[in-house]
């Protein structure tokens, strides 16, 4: 584990999947909390958000091994 985290790029997707797993842990704790407040529509916008924000991440990673010559 520690090996991988030492490169640039295992640090970003370590970082990545940590991301995921708080919207996820947050997500779910106001669920608890609130659970009328949160709507069809409001989970879809916010998760496609997020998505969208995840996807642009994960793609300027495979940019950052491209620019590097590493394959992907």
């Amino acid at each position: 584990m520690r090996r991988f985290l030492e490169s640039d790029l295992g640090f970003y997707y370590g970082v990545g999947v940590f991301i995921i797993a708080v919207f996820v842990v947050g997500l779910a704790a106001f669920a608890v909390i609130n659970p009328g407040s949160l709507g069809t529509v409001e989970l879809v916008g916010l998760s496609g958000g997020f998505l969208l924000f995840m996807l642009v991440y994960f793609i300027a990673i495979s940019v950052q091994r491209l620019e590097d010559g590493d394959s992907i």
